[in-house]
């Protein structure tokens, strides 16, 4: 994917991520699930500006595949914090509707990437 949607978008998220984990130990003093949000969230972008210089189309595949378990991990731990009540709704909706966004471009880039290769 070479339009940057994906590292713009992955970058973003990135923001909103440290955003939010600033916020939820400011106001909430929350520092163990915010720490762990803040690894996986800020993992997905790193992992997809890596893959732009991978050696190989499967080295590719597997940062992009590295990516979105990221992706998956950021969604675990923001359904946690909005089921604990230290995410309201309407925070925890916009930024899980961006991850969820994220998950399924990392999975149709993984997906039309292994077609191509079995060509």
């Amino acid at each position: 994917m070479r339009d940057g949607a994906l590292q713009t978008k992955s970058f973003a998220f990135a923001v909103q991520v440290v955003n939010l984990c600033k916020s939820l130990r400011a106001e909430n003093r929350e520092v163990v699930l915010s720490q762990q949000l803040l690894r996986s969230g800020t993992a997905i972008g790193a992992l997809v500006r890596e893959s732009e210089q991978a050696e190989s189309k499967a080295d590719f595949i597997h940062k992009m595949a590295i990516a979105l378990k990221e992706a998956n991990e950021t969604e675990y731990w923001l359904l946690l914090l909005h089921e604990t009540r230290y995410l309201e709704d309407d925070v925890f909706s916009a930024i899980h509707r961006d991850v969820v966004e994220l998950l399924k471009l990392l999975t149709s880039i993984i997906n039309s990437t292994k077609r191509r290769m079995a060509r």
